[in-house]
Formats: structure tokens, C-alpha cells, sequence
């Protein structure tokens, strides 16, 4: 194994996540010839093959399976050294991954990435918009530094910081406006558009309306919580979409919105990150800004 670069297995762990070439070359920003070369030289230090090659997409061999969990806990130590040598210098600079769920990400990102900019001028900020199960999984191979996720998470090896509860509001079409507002059992018998599975916004409200393990009668999904606005715009149903929200979606949709009495449904805004990373203390630092930014 003498010769093998971190480099080569970082490109071993892109294909082994993306599971095609073209795709892992573009998350690595080279060419895919160049990623197979890559590859085929691992494979010859290593003397044996690590994954299977078919037109459609790549799996990993037996060996290869074994090979890229010794690989990721090489690829963490040496993000954890790199985090252990930043947190010495004061305050963040340089690169740092963040993540945000995509019901966060369009209505929060504008007002944080302003003022973690002004905080930390020498900052260099990627983003990742995903779901909560992407985003854990990507912060525990090291692959994010930090998220923005609805809380909790409940991952021993996660470190949760609790920002700022977000009530949920319902939208309906407009001609609807006067009509009572409906109670958690009411919904279920109504049309609800709900994102699509996966978003642990969906399990909220899907919890709220007491449907924890069931489908209301009428479902229908969406992929954003635009398109729900505009399918309830387009008199589809009846939908729950976080606070935040509100300012942006409401601008083209002519829907009516309407608050729930108490006890209302909510989700608790946190951030989260590997509570090993030597980083931990200046992560925490970020709350508050995101916090306040949330409230802008």
C-alpha cells in the first residue's frame, strides 16, 4: 500500500458514494478519465479489484467494501488533524461545509451567509442542500463541517445546538378563508399535499395531523414547498409549511394562510456537527449568528 495519496481516496470514496464515474469525476472536478486512471492505480498498488464495472453504474467488490471503511476513518482523522490545526489559529477561516435542509435553505441561507460573512470575512462557505439523513451521514464521514437541520437528531456522535422554535402555519385556497381552521383529525380527511419522503418536514406534519404510521385519505406529494403553495393555489388540497417560509412562497400564490390554536405544531431549528471535531467550541460561536439572522 506504500504510494496510495490521500487524493486517490478521496476519489475511491466519491465513487464508492456516487456508484458511476461521470458523476464521481464532477463531485471531485476532474475529468473521469482521470478519476479511472486514479482508480486503476489503487486497484494495482492494492493487487486486487475494488469495484465492478457495468455501463449503468459501478458496485464495490467484496475487498472494496472492506477497503473504503478503512479509507473514510483515514479520510476523518485527517479532517479532524486540518480542524485541530484551524482551531488553533482563533477564529474560522478558511473552508467550511455547510449543509441545510431544503426547507431551511432558501428562506434562511440569504440572511446567514451575509452574516457569517461579516463575522468571519476569511471564510470560505460551500453549501449542500439535502435531506436530514444525507446531511448526518455526510457530517459523519467528515464530508460536511456543520448543518442546519430541524432537531432532534439523536446520533451519539452528533453534537445538537437547539437555535429557535418555528411554528407551522396551514394553506389553503383563498376561497377557503373563512372556514374554520381544521383540527389534526379534520385534516385527515382533507386533500394534504405534503413533501415527498424523506424531508423530515413531511414526518412533522404528518405527526401533527395524528397520522404517525398512516396515510391520510387523500394524499399528495410534492418535491418543494413551493410546489405545495402552488398546488393549493391551484385549488389541490390543504398543505403545512414552516414560518419562514411565508414571506417568499406567499408573493405568487393566492392562497390563505392560517394559524393554528395551541398547543400549535412546531419544529425546533438547531445546528448540528461531530462532536469530536476539535472545532467544536468556534462551531457553537455560530448559533447565536444564525439565530439572529433567523430573526432578521
Amino acid at each position: 500500500m506504500i504510494g496510495v495519496t490521500l487524493k486517490q481516496l478521496r476519489y475511491f470514496d466519491a465513487l464508492a458514494r456516487h456508484q458511476h464515474f461521470g458523476r464521481a469525476a464532477e463531485a471531485c472536478a476532474i475529468s473521469q478519465p482521470a478519476l479511472s486512471l486514479q482508480i486503476k492505480e489503487l486497484e494495482a498498488m492494492f493487487g486486487a479489484p475494488l469495484v465492478e464495472r457495468s455501463a449503468r453504474r459501478v458496485a464495490l467488490t467484496a475487498i472494496g467494501e472492506g477497503f473504503i471503511l478503512k479509507a473514510r476513518e483515514i479520510l476523518l482523522a485527517v479532517d479532524e488533524l486540518s480542524d485541530l490545526v484551524r482551531a488553533s489559529h482563533g477564529p474560522l477561516a478558511g473552508r467550511l461545509r455547510l449543509g441545510v435542509i431544503p426547507t431551511v435553505a432558501p428562506y434562511l441561507l440569504p440572511n446567514v451567509i451575509a452574516a457569517l460573512s461579516a463575522q468571519y470575512p476569511n471564510l470560505d462557505l460551500e453549501l449542500r442542500e439535502a435531506v436530514t439523513r444525507s446531511l448526518v451521514e455526510d457530517l459523519e464521514a467528515a464530508r460536511l463541517v456543520l448543518a442546519i437541520v430541524a432537531l432532534p437528531i439523536s446520533e451519539p456522535a452528533v453534537r445538537e445546538l437547539a437555535l429557535f422554535d418555528e411554528a407551522f402555519v396551514l394553506v389553503r385556497p383563498r376561497r377557503e378563508a373563512e372556514n374554520p381552521v381544521p383540527s389534526p383529525r379534520a385534516l385527515q380527511a382533507m386533500r394534504l399535499l405534503l413533501l415527498e419522503e424523506g424531508h423530515c418536514f413531511r414526518d412533522q406534519a404528518l405527526s401533527f395531523c395524528e397520522l404517525d404510521g398512516a396515510q391520510p385519505r387523500q394524499l399528495m406529494e410534492g418535491s418543494s414547498l413551493s410546489t405545495l403553495v402552488q398546488m393549493v393555489s391551484a385549488g389541490m388540497g390543504v398543505t403545512l409549511i414552516p414560518e419562514m417560509a411565508l414571506t417568499l412562497e406567499m408573493r405568487s400564490a393566492d392562497v390563505a394562510v392560517a394559524r393554528f390554536p395551541a398547543p400549535a405544531p412546531q419544529r425546533t431549528i438547531g445546528l448540528i456537527w461531530r462532536a469530536a471535531n476539535p472545532l467544536s467550541e468556534q462551531l457553537a460561536e455560530i448559533g447565536p449568528i444564525v439565530r439572529a439572522a433567523a430573526l432578521a
